[in-house]
């Protein structure tokens, strides 16, 4: 398998980490790439990283995606639940851990524009989305199971991004439970051995 990568994306993060907690690493040959680099939109043609090729050919992108074909492969224990309450949960919480991702990433890019009045108020709504999806997950902390599921692996990713890019907004204070469960979480292999550079 070849990945197509970006070593600060947090979605790219996801995936290796799913790869280590399914004991798939050592399998995924990685190709670093830009989004701009022509040879990659033939690949993918949203030309965007993560881009999973399988060794039988086939391309494979967006984090779920992926995600999920990984988990497909092997018998390591599974981190999409097969069916019931907890796949939904599952599922639910990967849906919230990238909708964190998907409100911080671009956040970055406006940040550097001139702030007028619509930017501004774009800045501000992004910024609500995220801090209603950690007291979502304060919430439930509790119920947390390390990097069980899919689930956990992308919260914690997702959280780890904003350690990442936004130091300067801290989101533990007010959130004991998410923060004891992260500092467990993040010193376990899938999350330990992919700390983001760049």
């Amino acid at each position: 398998m070849k990945l197509a990568y970006s070593p600060a994306s947090p979605y790219v993060r996801k995936v290796t980490a799913c790869a280590i907690a399914r004991g798939l690493d050592a399998k995924i040959e990685r190709w670093k790439v830009a989004t701009t680099d022509p040879a990659l939109p033939p690949l993918n043609p949203l030309s965007k990283v993560p881009t999973l090729v399988t060794d039988e050919g086939a391309m494979l992108y967006d984090s779920p995606v992926i995600c999920e074909y990984l988990d497909s492969l092997g018998d390591a224990p599974k981190l999409f639940p097969a069916a019931g309450a907890a796949r939904w949960t599952a599922l639910r919480r990967q849906a919230l851990g990238d909708g964190i991702m998907d409100a911080s990433q671009p956040r970055r890019r406006e940040i550097a524009l001139p702030q007028d009045e619509g930017r501004v108020s774009y800045i501000a709504l992004q910024r609500g989305k995220v801090e209603a999806a950690l007291n979502t997950l304060e919430a439930e902390a509790g119920t947390l199971d390390g990097l069980a599921t899919i689930g956990e692996i992308t919260i914690a990713c997702a959280l780890g991004y904003l350690d990442f890019r936004y130091a300067n907004e801290p989101w533990r204070p007010g959130r004991p439970e998410l923060e004891a469960w992260y500092a467990k979480a993040s010193a376990l292999p899938p999350m330990a051995l992919t700390v983001p550079v760049g």
